[in-house]
């Protein structure tokens, strides 16, 4: 499995894909005359409720079809995905992703607001939308002896969901659960998923009222909470942070040195990382969004997709930049060694590449070993393409030995020149979560362990919830109604496959995630240049009616109270 992710990763995020994204939100960013505007303005009156209305067709309104969106979105991507892209890509990786977020929005405005005039509302209170409408009505109104071509790729499209809806949408949030949970409170990780199957399994039952109703309470809740906590380690680290900045731009543009547990990285794989995360967190192109924001009650396409635009800005401008700030200013990335190789090290080789014996590790720093916890050493081997230097980083697994001692079962590092070891320091593998859970405890020892732990659980439970309606409505459009129990049985219990210990590293879990997103923009991103001219046609005669006054909000903001719950659509029916 592990060969074949890593191989169908290096397809789906080649350079080009990469450029082609950055082209794509760039485009759409001059030819709307930075919409990103609008987004931070009209936006914000849209969903305070202003234009919300009883009798526009949909089934929730603007906040919490933002909320569902978002919900999806700032999730563990913010809190595990910025830490796998600091690890893998280093400081400069955080460049990148503001990069992908600024034309993110333009992009993510662009698609929902297809999906909105696609949309498919013959039931008004359960409207259904994504990429899979717009492709299908779309060619079939522009080429009406297309036959069943708009619903093949339709079909495509559902299936490129449902993969990413089980890997990045569930069992990556999952597994950042469970390993974080065992870590901290020594709970095997299965528990942890068998208890997010069934959360999950109790929320999406109801579903996209329910799903809204849940989001539009957690969503601000948890940003908040993560946020607050955030901003103080920040303010005690004050001092580092404009030097953090110089490492973030530095690092986007050149080669960073290795440094403790950062073997170094070139700016070809700052930006590979940071596009990757970039992308994967705030789904700009992707084609989940439309999907949550085609429930929201509007008669405006265009509006509904000026909400959507503010996704990638509080997703990965806000949320992932104070992530990164953590663990830039508290030095965890770059952390020394925890213990050290205490055996001369011994290496055999194989058509595989070099492996390293099982070896004896001294007492660990601070704690005792756990069977079980995932090491890494560093080595000196052929060039290392990534690092932009020869390190290397084997890694290894700590097993209790039958006389008490600990020893280190090692994988097989794959080079041809025999490894070397200047420096036989141990570091402990904090993937995902973990490295920002161990960057808060730097600060206030426990804060980790609890406000972490507390934010992945929620940020965990609202993306699966939200991807879970995503597939949802591909498995409608694949299957019909009839599909959706037996679809939802399926996923919660990924849930548990997810937490069986089969995924260890940040590797291993950047490769698993990389192939849902990756598959999703090769089908969803084509489709939007196809239909790219009718969206900024209705995006431009919005924005021109919005100016003259030929429309304005049909009534005061309503209680914020009202807004959060869905009720304010119930007080205002629209006003002739």
């Amino acid at each position: 499995m592990d060969n074949f992710l890593i191989a169908a990763n290096a397809i789906l995020w080649h350079d080009y894909v990469l450029y082609a994204m950055v082209i794509t939100g760039l485009t759409f960013t001059i030819w709307s005359g930075f919409c990103q505007y609008r987004a931070l303005t009209h936006g914000v009156h849209v969903i305070r409720g202003r234009y919300d209305e009883a009798d526009d067709p949909g089934a929730i309104n603007h906040f919490q079809a933002l909320a569902t969106a978002l919900s999806a979105t700032v999730g563990l991507g913010n809190i595990g995905g910025v830490a796998i892209a600091i690890s893998l890509g280093g400081p400069g990786a955080v460049f990148w992703i503001w990069v992908i977020g600024a034309l993110g929005m333009a992009t993510k405005m662009t698609e929902v607001i297809l999906s909105m005039i696609y949309r498919n509302t013959d039931e008004e209170n359960n409207p259904h939308g994504g990429p899979m409408y717009v492709i299908q009505k779309g060619l079939k109104e522009r080429f009406p002896n297309s036959g069943k071509t708009g619903g093949f790729i339709g079909g495509l499209f559902c299936i490129t969901c449902l993969i990413m809806a089980a890997t990045g949408g569930n069992m990556f949030q999952a597994w950042n659960v469970g390993t974080l949970t065992e870590v901290y409170f020594g709970i095997p990780s299965v528990a942890s998923g068998m208890v997010l199957a069934v959360i999950v399994g109790m929320v999406i039952i109801g579903g996209i009222k329910r799903i809204g109703a849940v989001a539009g309470r957690l969503v601000p809740i948890m940003v908040v909470l993560y946020l607050l906590a955030a901003v103080y380690v920040l303010s005690v680290n004050f001092v580092e942070i404009p030097a953090m900045f110089g490492l973030i731009i530095s690092g986007a543009f050149s080669t960073l040195d290795a440094s403790g547990a950062f073997i170094g990285g070139t700016m070809g794989y700052a930006f590979m990382f940071g596009m990757k995360r970039a992308v994967f967190s705030n789904e700009a192109g992707q084609g989940t969004s439309p999907i949550a924001h085609s429930a929201a009650k509007t008669k405006e396409p265009v509006r509904e997709g000026i909400v959507a635009g503010l996704e990638p800005f509080l997703d990965t401008i806000v949320v992932c930049t104070l992530t990164a700030m953590v663990i830039l200013s508290t030095g965890v990335w770059q952390r020394g060694a925890e213990a050290v190789l205490l055996d001369q090290p011994r290496f055999a080789e194989s058509s595989e590449g070099w492996t390293l014996e099982d070896s004896r590790v001294s007492a660990r720093d601070g704690a005792a070993w756990s069977a079980g916890e995932n090491v890494f050493l560093v080595v000196s081997a052929d060039e290392n393409p990534r690092s932009g230097n020869k390190l290397h980083r084997i890694d290894g697994t700590v097993l209790l030995a039958d006389n008490g001692d600990y020893i280190v079962e090692w994988s097989t590092l794959a080079v041809t020149k025999k490894p070397y070891i200047s420096d036989r320091g141990i570091y402990l593998s904090y993937a995902g979560a973990t490295l920002t859970a161990k960057a808060f405890d730097t600060i206030i020892p426990g804060l980790g362990k609890w406000l972490v732990t507390l934010a992945v659980w929620l940020f965990a439970i609202s993306t699966m919830i939200s991807y879970s309606y995503y597939g949802e409505q591909a498995m409608v459009f694949l299957a019909g109604d009839k599909s959706v129990m037996p679809y939802k049985v399926v996923y919660c219990l990924l849930a548990i496959v997810a937490t069986l210990g089969y995924l260890q590293t940040d590797a291993q879990l950047d490769n698993m995630s990389g192939l849902g997103t990756g598959v999703m923009l090769f089908v969803n991103v084509p489709i939007i240049w196809m239909f790219s001219n009718q969206a900024m046609r209705a995006y431009k005669d919005y924005v021109r009616r919005l100016d003259n006054g030929e429309f304005g909000a049909g009534h005061a903001a309503p209680e914020l109270e009202d807004v959060i719950s869905g009720a304010d659509v119930e007080k205002h029916p629209r006003q002739k």
